[in-house]
Parts: C-alpha cells; structure tokens; sequence
C-alpha cells in the first residue's frame, strides 16, 4: 500500500515539473518575441541618455512592459490552445507522445495567465509609469532606491484610492454585502475589481471590434494591388508621367512674379502626382494574378470570415432563448479528449480558431484607428516609453477580456477554465443577449456602411465621375446613373 502511495506521489511530482517546464518555455519563447517586438518600436535615444539612472530606470521599465506585453500575447492563446489541444487528444486518444497534453496543463495555464495579467495591471504598469516619473523626495539622496521608495508610496495610495472606489460601488450596488465583507479584503475586493476590469475589457471589444471589421477591408486593399475597371494602366502612367514633369518644370523655374504660397501649393500638388505615380509603378510591376485575383481572394476572404462571425453570434442569440447551456460559465476541469467543442468536428474547431484570432486582429485594428486612441498608435523607432507603457496596457486589457468576449459571443462552447468563469456579471441573461445583440446589429451596420460606399466610390473611380467638378455632389449621383454610364462606356 505504502509504495503504491509512493507512485502516486511521484507520479504527480513528475506531472507538475512537467507543467512546470512546458509553462516556462512557452512564456520564455513569448517574451523574446515581446521584446523583438518593443525593441523595434522603442526610441532608442530614452535608452542611451546621459544620465545613466534615467537609462537604467527605463531599461527597467521596458522589462515589465515586455513581460506584460507576453502575458497579453498568451492570453491571445488561450482559447486557440485549449481548443486545438481538445482536437489533438480526439484524434490520438491513446498515443504516448501525447499524454503531456492533459487538462490540468489546461488549466494551469489559464490560472498563470489570469494571476499575471491581473498583477501587470493592477501592479506592474502603474509601478513602471510612477518609476519613469518619479525623482525621489524632495531632501533625499538621488538614486535609484529613492525613485523606488516614492514609486511603492505612490502605488500605496493609487491601491487606497482604487479600494475606495470599488467599496463604493459595492456599497451602491449590493449594501449589505459590502457592510458585511469590509474586511474580506481577498475573498470579495479583488474578484470584484478584476470582474470591473473584465467588464471594461468586454465593453472595450464590443466597440472597437465591429469598427475594426470594417476598417480591415479598407487597410487590406491599402496593401494589396487593386484592379481598375475600364482603365488603361498605360495611358494613366502616361498621363501622370507628363503631369509630374511639367509640375517639375514649373517647380525649378525662377519666374519672379510667383509668390511663396502658388509655389507652396505647386510643391504640394507635385508630391501628390508623384505618390500617384509611384502606385501606378507598383501596380504596372505587379503580376497579371496580383492584379486581378489577389485582391478579390482577399476581399472575398475577409467578408467570409466577417459573415461567419457575424452567423455564429445571431445563431448563439437564439440559443440563448431556448438553451440554459448557451450561458458562458466556469468549469473547473476541462475534460479534454471526450467529445468536440463545435458541431461539425475538427473542421468546425479549426474555424473557431480562425475565427477568435480574427476578431482580435480586428479589434486591435478598431482600437488604433479610433479617434480616442490613434496618439498610442506606435511608429517603428520613434515610440516613448510612455506610449510603450499605454500600449501594453491597452493590449493586455483587449487579450484578457477575449477569453469572456468569445465565449459570450457564443464563438465556441469551451467554457471558462478557473476565475475567468467567476465574473459577477456573466450570470445574467439580460446583459449577455444585450451584449450579443449589439454586437450583432453594430457588425452588420459597420460593414453595410462598408460595403455600400466601397462599391459606390470604385464605381465612381471606374466610370470616370471622380474628375466631376466640386460644386456636383457626387454623393447624391443615384446608383442606376453611374451603372447607365459604365454600360454606355462599354459600347
């Protein structure tokens, strides 16, 4: 009996240095990324300063937004993981090589990711902000200690000032609760601000991802090569070619009578031929297949995956009235390898898959061309490490709410592994359908938006109405006049 024992113990002491080690090369391998990927952005002119305790202490500070920015990368990888791990174990259920694979893995991971980022958010960031600002107190000796010692006391107060606030709103929202558990600082506070914050994230998402759908198209086709209906690639090359010279001619020309503001607008007027010309170039260098099937594909696969999503959100409203299971909830051991998380098999989980990290995409897209937030948009060797710090946070709060985001969407059925499943607010039926509505209705409103006005401004573009002069509104050209004027150039 004692050395069955024995290998039970040793049995689960292997288990847990396993998990230990496979956690620590994942986070390891995600935070050289992270920090390829900072590296990239920082400005390196904070780093190199003279003042060797400034570069230190920023040195420091770019390490934590490295590790946050990590955390936020494996939050990404959380549903993607566990549903493709749920996959793996379907199709080799006996295999030795895959007996690593297990739920408690699973699980381990969603509680390291839900520890570290609620510790990079409520401790990590603020301390790099406070530490970037700080200079020690006033009639102290200077150094890095002193920044440090003002760093806690600062972080001491903001920790007052936020469990103020959260009592508050405990106290408003549920009075005696709040009276009873004053003290149940562990067990009540804190689940309760990480339950404020997931919701923040989630609310977050639902703005930005709809409006992130629709800016995808648009930045798509920025990149890829477009096909002109009814255009002579030639004769426009020509044409801009001989506009471009003849705005240089006028450019160098020492003509006395012009004055500073005609050469202004000459100056800028040339730089926009020349733009032109040098799309026209891209375009004329480019394949008979990038040109007219690449961007199409494109098209065609952004608006499929887009029409999906928008499919599994109407079909898991319905749900939602007729099934109590179609609620996002918690569950404590995953049970991996029993059956498939999506109605049509591996292939349906693979979508799934798709499908999650699309609608982050989309929603980091929405986030950075939204007005509020386009200053934290960061430039390749040109960020501050201010900027860095407020992107960091930003994308940790986007990653750790897309977890909750796909499940209440319905997105897949892989419920919610440890404390992401214990938020106050995912027990109510009427703020996930509200939320599922919304999203629905902004998604389709967005890319109706989209669409329409894409299809009438290429319709413009081909037929040659974009030369009309300014005083005709071309937003009030009725659709079957540009259709009669394409049909008319075509004979």
């Amino acid at each position: 009996m004692e050395t069955e024992d024995v290998t039970v113990r040793e049995q689960l002491f292997h288990n847990r240095v396993r998990e230990t080690i496979i956690c620590v090369l994942l986070f390891v391998c995600l935070y050289i990324l992270s920090h390829f990927i900072l590296t990239h952005f920082k400005k390196n002119a904070e780093f190199v300063a003279d003042d060797i305790e400034d570069a230190t202490v920023n040195k420091i500070a770019l390490w934590l937004c490295t590790f946050t920015l990590s955390v936020a990368v494996c939050a990404v990888l959380l549903l993607p993981i566990s549903i493709l791990s749920n996959e793996v174990l379907l199709t080799f259920p006996h295999s030795y090589y895959m007996q690593w694979l297990n739920g408690s893995l699973i699980r381990g991971l969603w509680n390291l990711v839900f520890l570290f980022s609620n510790l990079s958010l409520v401790f990590l960031m603020p301390f790099a902000y406070f530490f970037t600002e700080s200079e020690g107190f006033a009639g102290s000796k200077k150094g890095i200690m002193a920044r440090v010692y003002e760093t806690a006391v600062m972080l001491l107060l903001l920790s007052l000032l936020v469990l103020g606030i959260v009592w508050v709103a405990s106290a408003l929202l549920h009075h005696n609760t709040a009276r009873e558990s004053l003290y149940d600082l562990w067990e009540y506070y804190l689940p309760y601000l990480y339950s404020g914050i997931s919701l923040f994230g989630v609310l977050l998402l639902l703005l930005c991802t709809p409006f992130g759908l629709s800016r995808m198209f648009s930045i798509t086709g920025s990149l890829l090569v477009k096909p002109r209906l009814l255009e002579n690639l030639e004769e426009t090359m020509n044409c801009t070619v001989f506009e471009e010279a003849s705005l240089s001619r006028k450019l160098k020309s020492n003509t006395s009578c012009w004055i500073s503001a005609n050469t202004e607008s000459i100056n800028a007027e040339f730089l926009s031929v020349q733009s032109k010309r040098i799309a026209l170039e891209l375009r004329k260098r480019a394949s008979p297949w990038q040109r007219n099937l690449g961007y199409p594909v494109a098209m065609l696969l952004l608006l499929a995956l887009t029409a999906v999503s928008a499919l599994m959100v109407c079909f898991h409203v319905l749900e939602l009235l007729f099934d109590e299971s179609a609620m996002p909830r918690g569950m404590e051991d995953p049970h991996l390898g029993l059956a498939s998380f999506s109605m049509f098999g591996s292939l349906g989980a693979a979508v799934q898959v798709v499908i999650i990290l699309y609608l982050m995409v989309s929603s980091v897209v929405g986030f950075y061309c939204s007005p509020l937030f386009t200053g934290l948009l960061p430039r390749a060797q040109d960020t501050t490490l201010t900027q860095i710090i407020g992107n960091c946070v930003s994308l940790l709060i986007l990653s750790s709410a897309l977890p909750v985001f796909s499940r209440t969407l319905g997105i897949t059925r892989f419920d919610l592994l440890g404390d992401f499943g214990r938020y106050n607010w995912l027990g109510s039926f009427h703020i996930v359908f509200l939320y599922n509505m919304l999203f629905a209705g902004l998604t389709s409103a967005c890319l109706i938006n989209t669409v329409t006005w894409a299809l009438q401004r290429e319709l413009i573009r081909a037929f040659g109405l974009h030369r009309l002069p300014l005083t005709v509104s071309r937003s009030t050209i009725p659709l079957k006049l540009l259709l009669a004027n394409g049909l008319s150039k075509i004979h």
